[in-house]
């Protein structure tokens, strides 16, 4: 859905002269630069949904993600003169939702004609709180078809859908099936190479996620604590129990003080012998979830790191994954 083409252009050299007056860091270093080799240029918030467009786009597509690997927590990202031009000369544009990247959706809200792949709309998880979208009318087409709400929002899995879902493989194959339909719109002579790609994808993916679930079939009742709850889908999707405090989960979440009382609750339950890992969001580190993994290492409790971004150097959303699922896995199984 690529309308406005005049409009797209002077836009774009409005933010090119803006990108000439400021120099700034951004999250890619492609970011703003438009192909010139007949590729699709599209964009994503952070690097996990830019994964997911390089597999389905293949070398069809330039992507630029606004967010990689050492860009710190999209949640808190300011975006850049640079980001918005990257996004101006997109033709199609994901990002999270559910007010995890909220950059991004200002952004593809002032500075894109193209269609817009909301991933948290596309999972259908809701909730209920004050990070809501309001929403774009301007993107209801790419996602009309769809049967997903425009009122799902920010939350963590306890009072409202957890955002975090580029850990949940239904909603990831879901952008992966929209961004192959609105590839090949843009491209329809390539509409049956980006369906293909799509389709490899999501066999693939399925069979992670055989992996995953197995994980808890072998080991019923087996208990993780997790640092944040980015790892919420992944430790369903594992069949695991997740006896996190909630008070613990909020006050990480929402940068606030973890209570006296709840931090000794959990430091007793990692020194127990019951927990069968602590699933720990390095990115997000703070001195009590420092204390907590230390704690962990002590007691010989498996510490798995479960990110945000990819790691420096990985573009393959599959081979993310899947490391991350094996470390899962041998914790759980040792």
């Amino acid at each position: 859905m690529i309308t406005n083409g005049v409009h797209r252009t002077g836009r774009a050299a409005a933010m090119a002269g803006a990108l000439a007056l400021v120099v700034t860091g951004c999250g890619s270093g492609d970011a703003g630069e438009a192909p010139d080799d007949g590729r699709i240029p599209v964009v994503a918030s952070t690097d996990a949904w830019g994964s997911v467009l390089k597999a389905v786009g293949g070398d069809k597509v330039s992507v630029t993600s606004t967010v990689e690997s050492s860009d710190g927590d999209p949640h808190s990202y300011e975006s850049t003169a640079r980001d918005g031009l990257a996004f101006s000369e997109a033709e199609l544009v994901v990002y999270n939702g559910g007010g995890y990247d909220e950059f991004a959706s200002q952004l593809a809200r002032e500075a894109s004609d193209a269609p817009v792949l909301n991933a948290v709309e596309l999972s259908g998880h809701e909730g209920s709180d004050e990070h809501a979208e309001e929403p774009d009318p301007h993107k209801a087409e790419a996602h009309a078809d769809e049967g997903t709400s425009e009122d799902t929002e920010h939350g963590h899995g306890h009072g409202g859908a957890n955002e975090h879902v580029w850990y949940d493989f239904a909603t990831v194959e879901a952008v992966a099936d929209g961004a192959a339909k609105e590839l090949g719109k843009i491209r329809p002579d390539e509409a049956a190479t980006f369906e293909a790609n799509a389709e490899k994808f999501t066999k693939a993916l399925d069979d992670v996620e055989a992996k995953l679930s197995a994980i808890g079939e072998d080991n019923p009742g087996a208990k993780v604590i997790a640092t944040e709850p980015v790892s919420h889908y992944l430790i369903e999707g594992a069949g695991l129990t997740d006896v996190t405090p909630e008070d613990f989960r909020d006050a990480i979440e929402n940068e606030t003080d973890v209570p006296v009382a709840v931090q000794d609750t959990v430091l007793r339950l990692v020194k127990s012998g019951d927990l069968a890992a602590v699933v720990n969001n390095p990115q997000t580190a703070t001195p009590v979830t420092e204390e907590l993994v230390e704690a962990a290492k002590q007691s010989g409790v498996p510490v798995v790191d479960v990110t945000e971004t990819l790691p420096e150097g990985e573009d393959d959303y599959l081979g993310w994954i899947e490391s991350q699922v094996d470390a899962l896995d041998a914790a759980v199984n040792r």
